[in-house]
C-alpha cells in the first residue's frame, strides 16, 4: 500500500490546477475533448485498435511493476521505452497516413458538425439490400456459381478495395449475379460492399492460417475467414463444387447456413453503432434524454 501511496504523490504533486478559469480555458477543455473522442473513435474502426489494447496491457504490467518494485522489468522497461516511439512510428504507420489523409478531406468535419449528419435511419444498410443479398446467394447456389461477398462494418477495408476493381454501384440481385457468372471480367475475386453500395470488385483477400480449417475448404472459404480475422466484416461464401452458402464472421466459418440464419445475422449487422453519430448530435440527443426525464420526474 505504501508503494502504490508514493506512485500517486510522486505523479499527482506535478499536475497543475489554476485558481480561476478563463473562458479560453473552458474553449480549450471543450476542443481537446473532442479531439481526444474522435481520435479514439477513429481508432476503433481500424486495425491499430487491437495493437492499442495490446500497448494498454503493456503500460499496465509496467505500472504494476513500478507499484510492487519489480526492479528488473523496470530496468527493461526503461531500456525498450527510448525506442517506443520509433516503434509505434512503424507499426502505426498505414493507420497515420490514412489519418493524415483524412485530415485533407473535405469529410473531415462531418463526424463533429450535426449539419453534416448523414441521412441515414439508424443502418448501415437498408432492409432492401439484405434482400437482395440474400436472393443473390441462393440463385447462385442453385446453379454452384462461386461468390465471395465481404460486408464492411466498423474497421473500413480501404486497403483491401484498393486491390480490386472500383464499381460504386447500388446493390441488386441482378448485378451481383452478373458479376459473379462465368467467364466475366469481374467474377474472379471478393466485392466488397459498403452500407448500400459494392465498392470494388475482383479484390484480393488475405487468406486465413487457421490450421482448424477443413481440408475441403479452398481458397475462396479461406480468404473469407481470413479477412474476418482481421476486420470485423462478415464475408458470405458461395461454394462452387457444391453449392453450399457459407458466412465468415471473426474467424468462425458457418457452413451451410439457411436463408433465414444469412438473413439474421446481416440485419444485426445492419443496425448502426453509436460511436457513428456525430458528436454534437450525440450530445443533444442525451441532453434531451435528460430533459426528458426530469420533466417526468417533475410530473
Amino acid at each position: 500500500m505504501q508503494s502504490i501511496k508514493n506512485f500517486f504523490d510522486e505523479y499527482l504533486s506535478n499536475f497543475y490546477i489554476p485558481k480561476s478559469l478563463h473562458v479560453s480555458n473552458v474553449f480549450e477543455i471543450i476542443i481537446l475533448a473532442v479531439l481526444i473522442y474522435e481520435f479514439i473513435a477513429w481508432v476503433k474502426t481500424t486495425r491499430a485498435f487491437t495493437l492499442l489494447k495490446g500497448i494498454i496491457v503493456l503500460l499496465i504490467f509496467w505500472l504494476l511493476a513500478y507499484i510492487f518494485n519489480f526492479t528488473t522489468i523496470l530496468w527493461l522497461g526503461g531500456k525498450i521505452i527510448n525506442f517506443a516511439i520509433i516503434a509505434l512510428v512503424v507499426i502505426f504507420q498505414p493507420e497515420l497516413r490514412k489519418a493524415l489523409e483524412q485530415l485533407g478531406q473535405k469529410r473531415f468535419f462531418s463526424k463533429i458538425l450535426p449539419f453534416a449528419e448523414k441521412k441515414d435511419k439508424g443502418e448501415r444498410f437498408s432492409d432492401k439490400t439484405v434482400n437482395e443479398l440474400v436472393k443473390t446467394c441462393f440463385e447462385l447456389s442453385k446453379t454452384k456459381t462461386g461468390a465471395l461477398i465481404v460486408v464492411e462494418q466498423e474497421i473500413l477495408l480501404t486497403e483491401y478495395e484498393k486491390t480490386g476493381i472500383p464499381i460504386d454501384a447500388l446493390i441488386s440481385s441482378q448485378l451481383l449475379i452478373n458479376i459473379f457468372e462465368h467467364n466475366t471480367p469481374l467474377h474472379d475475386g471478393a466485392i466488397i460492399v459498403r452500407g448500400d453500395r459494392i465498392v470494388s470488385a475482383t479484390c484480393y483477400l488475405p487468406l486465413s492460417d487457421n490450421m482448424e480449417l477443413s481440408k475441403e475448404l479452398g481458397t475462396r472459404h479461406r480468404a473469407a475467414v481470413g479477412i474476418s480475422e482481421v476486420s470485423d466484416s462478415m464475408t458470405i461464401v458461395v461454394s462452387e463444387e457444391t453449392g453450399a452458402v457459407s458466412l465468415a464472421v471473426e474467424g468462425t466459418l458457418y457452413r451451410n447456413i439457411d436463408a433465414n440464419f444469412l438473413k439474421s445475422k446481416l440485419r444485426f449487422a445492419a443496425k448502426l453503432s453509436k460511436d457513428t453519430e456525430p458528436y454534437l448530435t450525440k450530445l443533444k440527443r442525451r441532453l434531451k434524454h435528460v430533459a426528458q426525464t426530469d420533466k417526468a420526474d417533475y410530473k
